[in-house]
């Protein structure tokens, strides 16, 4: 059981809002492009582009967003800060930089 689970709690929370203001980015970034836009054949496809690119970037912030709301509402429970595969305790460093991660670093891989 970890003890800095108000420490953890509040990097969770800090995490979400910037993962919300991401999703909100993402969002903007990813309007479809307008094909009466007066720009060259090139510079549309490198919107196009980027459009694909931002859209897979908010598929993550989205995942990840998930993630952390799962891992706030766990907080409290026995078993969090547990590799849910090998059953060790997660190193309150890789809790702290990826508080969604649910897994040691060894099982990650």
């Amino acid at each position: 059981m970890l003890k800095n689970k108000s420490e953890i709690k509040s990097k969770i929370e800090a995490e979400i809002e910037l993962t919300i203001a991401k999703i909100l980015e993402y969002q903007e970034l990813t309007k479809p492009v307008e094909p009466e836009n007066a720009i060259g054949r090139i510079s549309r496809m490198d919107a196009i582009h980027n459009k694909s690119v931002m859209e897979a970037a908010l598929r993550k912030a989205k995942e990840k967003h998930s993630k952390l709301k799962i891992a706030i509402s766990k907080i409290d429970e026995d078993d969090f800060g547990i590799c849910i595969k090998c059953r060790k305790p997660i190193p309150l460093g890789r809790i702290l930089i990826m508080p969604q991660s649910r897994t040691c670093v060894n099982c990650s891989v």
